[in-house]
């Protein structure tokens, strides 16, 4: 159980909260500079889904930073994995555990105040899927451990 057990406690968001990316939006995928962490196992199934050999995948995609690996940028801050129209992940079905999980990370589910405030930012927020508090639960252990492996 993680840090976060007693989430599903709160009644806040107990019934669930709706989220489903927007077409054309690649907001979280760009833009600021960040990192976006890949283990060893996301390396081999994002290469795998490319069709390229590992090293081949991390020495074009992967730069290492103090606490691992994460996928490199574009000059402009984009994800590398980001299509250069901006339209969406180039290997969505293959991404990363932290743009799974995303926008259910401690920050954004702590309160009411914080998910709604990530609406300027997400137009996704509130809008499609109903993701009931398990679901929410299991992705923040999944961020939890996320963390814990850096």
């Amino acid at each position: 159980m993680s840090e976060h057990g007693d989430w599903d406690k709160r009644t806040w968001y107990q019934k669930g909260l709706r989220f489903q990316c927007q077409p054309g939006c690649a907001n979280c995928c760009g833009g600021d500079p960040g990192d976006v962490w890949v283990d060893d196992q996301e390396k081999a199934a994002i290469a795998a889904f490319m069709q390229l050999a590992l090293k081949a995948f991390s020495r074009k995609y992967v730069r290492k930073v103090a606490d691992g690996d994460s996928l490199r940028e574009k000059r402009n801050g984009d994800c590398v994995l980001l299509r250069d129209d901006r339209s969406g992940c180039s290997v969505y079905s293959a991404r990363p555990r932290q743009c799974r999980t995303f926008p259910f990370w401690p920050e954004n589910v702590i309160s009411r105040r914080a998910w709604e405030g990530l609406k300027r930012e997400c137009p996704g927020i509130g809008k499609g899927r109903l993701w009931t508090a398990a679901e929410i639960e299991r992705m923040l252990v999944e961020t939890d451990e996320l963390v814990m492996h850096v």
